[in-house]
């Protein structure tokens, strides 16, 4: 939670910095806004046309700590579409062909907004994870995640402090959409930072399970299915009931290499696209369900396939092992 819960993937996670949302101009710490005139940007580090999402790393005037900014072009509202179009500033066609034509278009500057999220300050693994990297395919087997990938999380220092501020109510408490307290099978319910909490279509909420050592898929098993199934019936109901949006139209799934190592699920609009979304990353949480109750160890014992970049360091750990080849 973006990350923001991510990222919450994608995009949340913040070590001694901050990971924030911006409307308009950085909030500072008094809750007073300021612009973004002393931002100075070093470096694209990636550009992503297909969400109109670009990433860029910079400092601000005066300090020689590193940000991230996240830059998201927002979705059109629907209810001011005619305003947007009788207030177009400028038109210039571009293309001509019979019935067909093409135009770039400048709008008023009222409806040029878009989204911004900070990382600040921000380390060299957050630069690293939002820069643009080549990506392999791991086919990870239950020799490989005990030898491998385990080793690899536990040596990783990335913290997940952010979470645990969520789950004790430090930070965020506003934004909880739904809690159930209980210790090993509830979970809170909130928007991911992604999502601008307008457009229903662009739905994305994240429940994060209250059991804290239970990191992935793979530590899912037949003591795990209370939790699994409260928060896919509960989670259900919650976003029925405050948004009037019915299960049918919800995509509800779980990361596997997830972005930060505490279980939680997902829940998107089936109309929204958003990244990690695709199979070499997520599993349906009914899928899940359904598995473990054919086979109580089946995700200790499952095959499973995911990607990795090329600086993350569970990459680095499985090159070193010689499995890319």
């Amino acid at each position: 939670m973006s990350a923001p819960i991510d990222t919450m993937c994608e995009n949340n996670e913040t070590l001694t910095g901050k990971k924030r949302r911006l409307e308009s101009g950085v909030p500072s710490d008094t809750g007073t806004d300021e612009t973004f005139s002393g931002f100075s940007v070093d470096k694209i580090l990636r550009e992503d046309t297909r969400h109109k999402v670009i990433t860029l790393q910079g400092k601000f005037e005066g300090s020689e700590d590193k940000a991230v900014l996240l830059l998201e072009k927002r979705p059109f509202d629907r209810d001011s579409v005619n305003k947007l179009l009788s207030t177009v500033t400028r038109t210039k066609q571009t293309l001509k062909n019979d019935i067909y034509s093409t135009f770039d278009t400048v709008p008023d500057p009222a409806f040029a907004g878009f989204k911004t999220t900070m990382i600040y300050p921000a380390t060299e693994k957050h630069i690293m994870k939002y820069s643009d990297q080549e990506v392999w395919v791991v086919r990870e087997t239950p020799e490989l995640y005990n030898s491998v990938t385990l080793p690899s999380i536990e040596a990783s220092n990335f913290s997940i402090q952010w979470v645990y501020n969520i789950l004790e109510k430090k930070t965020e408490a506003d934004r909880i959409v739904f809690e159930d307290s209980d210790p090993e099978n509830g979970f809170l319910l909130l928007p991911d930072m992604k999502w601008d909490r307008k457009d229903l279509d662009s739905l994305y909420l994240v429940a994060i399970a209250n059991r804290r050592r239970m990191k992935s898929l793979r530590d899912l098993d037949e003591s795990s299915l209370p939790l699994l199934r409260n928060i896919l019936k509960k989670g259900k109901l919650a976003i029925k009931d405050k948004y009037g949006i019915p299960e049918s139209k919800l995509r509800i799934y779980v990361h596997y290499q997830p972005s930060y190592y505490h279980f939680h699920v997902h829940f998107t609009h089936v109309k929204l696209d958003p990244p990690g979304s695709g199979v070499l990353h997520a599993h349906l949480l009914d899928d899940i369900i359904d598995n473990i109750e054919h086979d109580g160890q089946c995700y200790k014992k499952k095959t499973m396939c995911f990607t990795v970049r090329e600086n993350d360091d569970l990459k680095k750990h499985y090159a070193e092992a010689g499995y890319f080849k």
